[in-house]
Formats: C-alpha cells, structure tokens, sequence
C-alpha cells in the first residue's frame, strides 16, 4: 500500500504541476485583459484623491460611547440608506475604563476582515479611543483604523436622518417569522418593470397586510396585528434594501416598523436583547438622504430664547439621553418648545433621536459647531436661490418665508 501511495503521489505531482503552468497562463491572460481597467481605475482614485478627498473614502462608521451602550452608525454607498447597531455593555465580559464621546473611522477591508474572525470559542477585544477604533481577536495581532474626517454629504444625510426620525410616524410590530417571509417573496422573484412597490395596508386590530407589485403577491402577516386606530395605506420603493435584515431574522426576538408616508422614508428596528439594529431607507433608492432630503424644515419650530435654549442642552448633557417628557419636566418648561430646542441641536449635529429607544441623545459629530447655512441646501445652486430669496426680502422690509422645493 506504501508503495502504491509513493507512485500516486508522483503522479498527482505531474498533474499538479501541468495544472499550475495551465493557470499561470490564465492569470497572465486576465492582467493582460484587465489592465486598462486596472488603469483607469488607478486613475480614477487618484483624481478623487487629490481633488475630491472626501469621496475618497466610501464607509465612515460613527462610533459614540454613551453611558447606557455603544452604538456605531453608518450609510450605504449611495446614501440612500442608514444603518445603527446599538450595543448594551451587557455583552461584553469586562469593560475598562471609559471616557464618553463620538468618532469616526475608515471601514476599510482590513477593519471587515477582523470582524468575520469573531467567533464564540475566541475571546475578543475592542479599544475605542479620539484616535481611531482598535480590534484584537483571539491571539491575532491587532488592528487599528485611525479616524478620519467625515465628508459633508454623511454630515448632512445625519441631520436628515435625525430630523426625519423624530416626525410622527405610523407604527406597529413585526413578528421575524414575517421579516422573513416578506425577504423569501423578494428572493424568489425579480421583477422586469415598474410598478416596484410594496404596499403596506394597515387596518386596525387585523394583521399587517402587503402587496408586492407588479405581481400583486399579498403576504398576510398574522402573527403581526396592527395596534393602530385609523386605516392607513402606505407604498414603499426601494423595497430590495430590505434585505440587509435577513442575518438578524434568526436572532432578533421582534422588529418595529415606522411608516412616514408614501413615498417617504421607512425605519425597520430589530431587537437583539442587548443589541438593537436599525434600518432607516430614504423614499426610494435614487432619493439619498444628503442630497435630496429636506426633513429639517418639515420639523416643528417654535421661538425658543438662548436661555432656554443652552438649559434644554445642558440638562441633555448631563444625563446624555433623555426624552423631551422628563427634560420637560425637570425643566418645567413645555414640551413643545423642549422638542424645538432639541430639533435645532440636531439639525446642528449635536444631538441625535434614538428611534429604538425613544430619547434623545448628545452626539456632537464636530469639536466645533457646524456651519448650518453650510448643510442646509444641498447644493450650491439652491443655495444661490435662496441668498437671492433672502436679499430681496431684506430690499423690500417683508418677513422671509423659506420656499420648499415643490414650490421652486
């Protein structure tokens, strides 16, 4: 038997041989093919690099360290969609010592490759500090991604998020078992023209009912009742991001769902225990948050004073999450000049709305407060228009009053 193996093992070794000169050959003839795309791809990052550093860098995770968890925000390549993992510090086994605040990294490849070696059987180790975000798995060297600077557009699309989130909402439950019948109907079919919708029809105490066009499929959620009390008729576009909660299904124990309307942005929770997940899709995929949405001026405003204003802040400050009812409260002011105060501190970037939750949190994305004329408009042209709106205003002594987009 020894010296059948001998003799199998040099012919293997032949075979072998011919089939790595066969895919040296292959190899070569593939960089000879892609090589003017290598080329221009080269090119390409080299541009961006030098004239648009922004763009350069495609994921920028927001990481905050709060005193009741961890949470890390980010955004799709086209912006359209907004992710937040929220961590309770029950998940981890020991936690040193800890200062609270927010920073942003590059979310490279290396920093990807890290997190698929987590397993249960390896003990791993993460360090979060104003210099970047730190992982050490198992007896593996560590790894460290140092902070960048976010690009205005993410600035932007976080204010939207912020602003859209906390406006009033229809919402209910959803059962994972429906997560993933709704996930199986858009894997088993591809649809080849419009309409690509799905519409939610809500009718109280009957379960959540959905029609997937253009098939007309109707999905049944009968494990998910609707808790509310008016008929409500919502579409979604966009409906494949959806997707991206399929690896929650197994471990969620529920999901909440928020509705702002037709055509409107969606928010998809999903409950882990200690872990929270929340899915937040812009009105349709070509409709990203930084450049097309405008919920910042669809929030309600009331003349708050700057006393009033740094006390609303500074009660924040001290607890870093709080709903408007107990800031209210502890205040004695009333809630709706409480909620104005905290809209504008998050269309300044300093606050954010937890949706899972349903409180407020401290979020400064900058040392320094943000150019609000900067974010507001989301091009230089709009910008223009509205300088222009401004100035004339001011010639003819008549209150400004901002035009929407519609009325433009």
């Amino acid at each position: 038997m020894l010296a059948e193996f001998v003799e199998q093992k040099h012919t293997n070794e032949e075979q072998l041989k011919e089939v790595r000169q066969e895919l040296k050959q292959i190899n070569t003839r593939y960089h000879q093919a892609m090589a003017p795309y290598f080329k221009a791809q080269r090119k390409y990052f080299n541009y961006l690099y030098t004239t648009d550093y922004d763009a350069w860098f495609v994921l920028d995770p927001v990481i905050s360290v709060h005193p009741d968890e961890l949470f890390f925000e980010c955004f799709s390549n086209d912006e359209s969609t907004y992710a937040r993992l929220s961590c309770g510090y029950d998940v981890f086994q020991r936690i040193g010592e800890k200062a609270y605040g927010t920073t942003n990294i590059d979310y490279s490849d290396t920093l990807y490759n890290e997190f698929q070696k987590l397993r249960d059987y390896k003990t791993s180790h993460f360090q979060i500090d104003p210099e970047g975000f730190e992982v050490t798995t198992g007896n593996d060297d560590s790894y460290l991604e140092e902070m960048i600077d976010l690009p205005d557009s993410w600035i932007r699309g976080f204010l939207q998020v912020s602003s859209a989130m906390g406006m009033s909402m229809i919402k209910f439950g959803l059962h994972p078992m429906d997560v993933h019948n709704i996930c199986l109907t858009l894997r088993r079919r591809k649809e080849k023209h419009g309409p690509r919708s799905i519409c939610f029809q809500l009718t109280p105490d009957q379960p959540v009912k959905l029609v997937f066009e253009p098939w007309n499929t109707v999905l049944e959620c009968k494990r998910s009742p609707f808790t509310g009390d008016q008929v409500a008729e919502v579409r979604l576009w966009g409906r494949r991001r959806l997707l991206t909660l399929e690896r929650l299904i197994p471990v969620s124990s529920h999901f909440n769902v928020g509705l702002l309307g037709s055509g409107m942005p969606s928010f998809f929770i999903a409950h882990m225990g200690d872990l929270s997940f929340t899915l937040g899709l812009s009105g349709w995929t070509a409709n990203d948050w930084s450049r097309m949405g405008n919920f910042d001026l669809m929030a309600p405003r009331a003349n708050v004073d700057e006393v009033t204003h740094h006390c609303v802040f500074t009660a924040l400050k001290e607890s870093w999450a709080e709903d408007s009812g107990s800031l209210s409260r502890c205040l004695k002011l009333d809630k709706g000049m409480v909620e104005s105060s905290l809209g504008l501190y998050t269309q300044a970037g300093r606050v954010i709305y937890d949706l899972a939750k349903g409180v407020y949190r401290l979020r400064e994305l900058t040392r320094e407060p943000l150019p609000i004329n900067k974010l507001r408009y989301d091009n230089e042209r709009w910008a223009a228009v509205m300088a222009g709106h401004l100035a004339i205003c001011a010639v003819h002594h008549r209150p400004c009053v901002q035009p929407s987009h519609a009325s433009s």
